[in-house]
């Protein structure tokens, strides 16, 4: 089972998260969170009712599902690096890819990040703005996009030149999501920059460090095996990679 210490509900009947539409997604709960290494601790606003959110994506041509509103193992583990190292993070402009409830982004603020996170889902963003602004006192640049297929308005947000860093925590789902962060990640990771992703040992991101390894990227991995929240998860193990870009 989870480790209660460093899972606990907090009751929260009545919370007003700016952008959170109560009446269509439903009500919120808060979380404390107690990250497995580090110790850092942080409260965390998640949806209460995640079957709710299952329903109204039922309906979504883009099959978008609400993985968002999930604490899940790689978030955890990312985050928790992140903190347990701040050094390549601090101070550096820093890319998040999936940014769900903001958990890496409170990390990542706190580790000194100047950070740009994206998501696909707006009630994300709204959840991420609260989360980061409670805990950390700070708002990271926040933009809705699908990073499958990147807008013009992510070249503005970040600039003219490429990211040193790039997070991401478990994105690679499906076989179509391969191809579209090798070529994002080519396209706005600096030579010699770090993409730090968190994995829970899917296929699909097995290939996906394959292929960059083709191309003469270098890996440092370590595992993360917990505690995690949802008891189901037990058994998970996280690796988290730091792959690094040829280059300088």
């Amino acid at each position: 089972m989870a480790d209660e210490r460093h899972w606990t509900d907090i009751a929260a009947d009545a919370l007003d998260v700016p952008g959170w539409d109560v009446a269509r997604y439903g009500p919120v709960r808060e979380r404390l969170v107690i990250l497995p290494r580090s110790q850092r601790s942080c409260t965390l606003v998640q949806p209460a009712d995640l079957d709710r959110l299952l329903d109204l994506a039922q309906d979504d041509p883009e099959e978008h599902l609400p993985y968002w509103a999930e604490l899940w193992p790689s978030g955890i583990a990312l985050a928790d690096a992140l903190l347990l190292d701040p050094h390549p993070v601090h101070g550096q402009r820093v890319l998040e890819l999936g940014c769900g409830l903001g958990l890496t982004a409170i990390a990542a603020l706190w580790a000194g990040a100047r950070l740009v996170a994206i998501d696909y889902s707006a009630e994300a963003l709204a959840l991420t703005r609260w989360n980061c602004s409670r805990n950390t006192g700070r708002v990271p640049e926040l933009l809705r996009m699908n990073w499958r297929c990147p807008s013009e308005q992510l070249a503005t947000v970040i600039g003219s030149s490429s990211v040193p860093v790039i997070l991401a925590a478990d994105v690679l789902y499906e076989d179509r999501d391969v191809e579209p962060l090798l070529r994002l990640v080519e396209h706005l990771l600096a030579p010699g920059g770090l993409l730090w992703l968190a994995e829970p040992g899917r296929r699909t991101a097995t290939t996906f460090i394959e292929r960059l390894g083709q191309k003469g990227w270098f890996d440092e991995v370590e595992t993360w095996s917990g505690p995690w929240p949802d008891a189901g998860d037990t058994a998970v193990v996280v690796a988290v990679h730091r792959l690094r870009r040829p280059g300088r």
